[in-house]
């Protein structure tokens, strides 16, 4: 949905990207912005209040915002993922504690109200006085499926999120399925054509060539430029190779760029070294459908400056459609800034791909 803004529902464009990553509050909103035609922030909102749309510990371990009938349906397929990954982090601090023993105290403590993960770490500190705290809470956090509830990670409202169990809040039980053949195909549709360690790298779940195998039929295969295997839907569009691709804005760990074990199709590896810092992915603009610049925005008093950060060689023409699309994002972002403004940062310094 990036080379023509979609005339389709909120609801209809998180599910054909299969959620958005949602570290923060506000990127899902510019996610979805940049690729939906027409987008108000009011709509996402609504949709999340209304418990149509969820923030939960998903794909990778990190936290997304899905559909809620989404989320019944591929919590369960990425459990093994999340069950593996709590036991890598926060194994040793939870040493000697039977995981059924704390997954009932988790749960019985978010049967009587809603918690955050600090207070979920100071209460089975009083159980485990003698265990990591904020391997407790984690743990709860990823062996249990929870839900975080508004206001808190809905546009502008950073800080603790409070949980809930997700059954209890969508007053609807998990899939029992959890196989991740539909999974698959599904980021097919939104990511391919791909290859088995993009499916990999995308959901966290490791060991997906088998299941691939058994879809492998259905499924259309080329190869890319090294000769590596690419799958994808048999009726999925594949674009002329010269078919203009518009400047567009993506947020901070935007899955476009997340989608992928091999990111060259999107980035140079010069690129790459200058969108990610030691705190993740920084919010990118695409020239020509590959990452060309970061951005951020700054505001002061009545004023929100929009500052993009050049990484590789762009024509003139290219810096006037960041120039022409960026002051559309900050009416978009900044509605109620008095002024608005895009600067481009020095690129003296910085390697050129």
């Amino acid at each position: 949905m990036l080379l023509r803004r979609e005339k389709v529902s909120v609801l209809d464009g998180i599910e054909r990207l299969i959620g958005l990553q949602a570290q923060l509050p506000n990127p899902p909103y510019v996610g979805l912005w940049t690729r939906l035609a027409g987008f108000e922030r009011d709509e996402l909102t609504a949709l999340i209040e209304k418990r149509r749309v969820v923030r939960s510990t998903m794909m990778r371990a990190t936290q997304h915002l899905v559909s809620a009938r989404d989320y019944l349906r591929l919590r369960p397929v990425l459990q093994p993922m999340l069950d593996q990954r709590c036991r890598h982090n926060y194994g040793r601090g939870t040493a000697g504690i039977e995981t059924a023993e704390l997954v009932a105290a988790g749960r019985a403590m978010l049967e009587e109200r809603p918690h955050t993960v600090t207070e979920l770490r100071a209460r089975l500190a009083e159980r485990w006085p003698k265990h990591d705290s904020l391997a407790l809470g984690y743990s709860v956090q990823f062996l249990l499926p929870l839900v975080h509830i508004p206001p808190r990670g809905t546009w502008g409202m950073g800080g603790a999120v409070p949980a809930v169990l997700a059954e209890s809040y969508l007053k609807r039980q998990l899939s029992a399925n959890r196989s991740p053949a539909q999974m698959i195909l599904r980021y097919l549709a939104a990511f391919g054509p791909a290859t088995v360690a993009d499916v990999q790298e995308w959901s966290g779940l490791k060991g997906l060539r088998a299941v691939v195998d058994t879809l492998r039929p259905t499924l259309r295969v080329l190869r890319d430029e090294e000769g590596r295997e690419l799958l994808d839907l048999p009726d999925a569009p594949l674009p002329d190779p010269d078919t203009p691709a518009p400047v567009r804005f993506l947020p901070e760990y935007d899955n476009l760029i997340l989608a992928y074990a091999d990111r060259t199709r999107m980035l140079t590896r010069t690129v790459q070294q200058g969108i990610w810092t030691k705190n993740g992915l920084l919010s990118t603009a695409l020239v020509d459908g590959t990452v060309a610049a970061s951005w951020k925005i700054a505001r002061e008093r009545k004023r929100a400056t929009l500052s993009i950060d050049v990484l590789r060689r762009i024509t003139k023409d290219d810096r006037a459609a960041l120039v022409e699309e960026g002051m559309r994002l900050l009416a978009f972002t900044d509605p109620e800034a008095a002024q608005h403004d895009v600067r481009f940062a020095s690129i003296t310094s910085r390697p050129r791909a």
